[in-house]
């Protein structure tokens, strides 16, 4: 089994799997907070292959930031697939959409709206670090 296959396999049950040479690990959490965990414990994926959930292009910044080598997303935007794609990350999902609707279901995924004027994954990851830290002290 190739690590996109195994990463994909993985992912029933969790929110994102990476697999790298066979071995592979997974994280939960809600959204891209597992992500941006990732990133703050400076844990070693590139070359990686990573499965998720939901890959908008919020998640795919910081997949490209991550230096993985190929996502799979069971839902994946649009541009989350053409920033992928820009920076050389092999993309494949079970549904492609136009946008990452919110956990209401009444408009944009609030990490979207982050990222949408945005085309650096490490200023990404800046914003989108403030962006959490204000929803969690419910200061938007």
């Amino acid at each position: 089994m190739t690590d996109p296959e195994k990463a994909k396999e993985m992912l029933g049950g969790h929110s994102v799997c990476f697999c790298k040479h066979g071995h592979f690990f997974t994280c939960d959490g809600r959204g891209i907070s597992p992500l941006i965990k990732l990133i703050d414990e400076k844990r070693d994926v590139r070359g990686s292959a990573a499965a998720d959930i939901i890959v908008g292009k919020a998640a795919a910044m910081l997949f490209v930031k991550m230096g993985v080598a190929q996502v799979y997303g069971r839902v994946m935007s649009k541009s989350a697939k053409k920033f992928l794609e820009q920076h050389s990350v092999l993309s494949s999902c079970g549904t492609l959409t136009d946008k990452i609707i919110n956990r209401k279901g009444d408009g944009i995924c609030p990490m979207e709206q982050t990222v949408t004027q945005i085309e650096d994954a490490d200023e990404a990851y800046l914003a989108l670090k403030t962006r959490l830290e204000q929803l969690k002290n419910k200061k938007i």
